[in-house]
């Protein structure tokens, strides 16, 4: 029959300018983009807001802004809190 699923969040490639999201996690097969996200901040429940999504993607953490290439971009999950 029917099973139950839950939506654990959406890739952050998936947002538009604007929107805000708490990283839920992050996925890459990549250890050098795992790294990357660390070091810059991107962690578990950290607040994210997609600035800009082309020509690049721009996001805001922290009160900075900072640019990503689209497989990086690819590998941050967010739970969207406002649209």
């Amino acid at each position: 029959m029917f099973t139950p699923f839950s939506v654990t969040g959406c890739s952050l490639e998936l947002l538009r300018a604007g929107e805000r999201g708490i990283v839920t996690f992050c996925k890459s097969q990549d250890e050098r983009i795992l790294n990357r996200l660390i070091s810059i901040g991107v962690t578990p429940r950290t607040t994210i807001t997609l600035e800009q999504n082309f020509p690049s993607f721009i996001f805001k953490i922290k009160n900075i802004s900072l640019a990503l290439d689209t497989e990086s971009i690819q590998a941050i999950y967010v739970h969207i809190i406002d649209h």
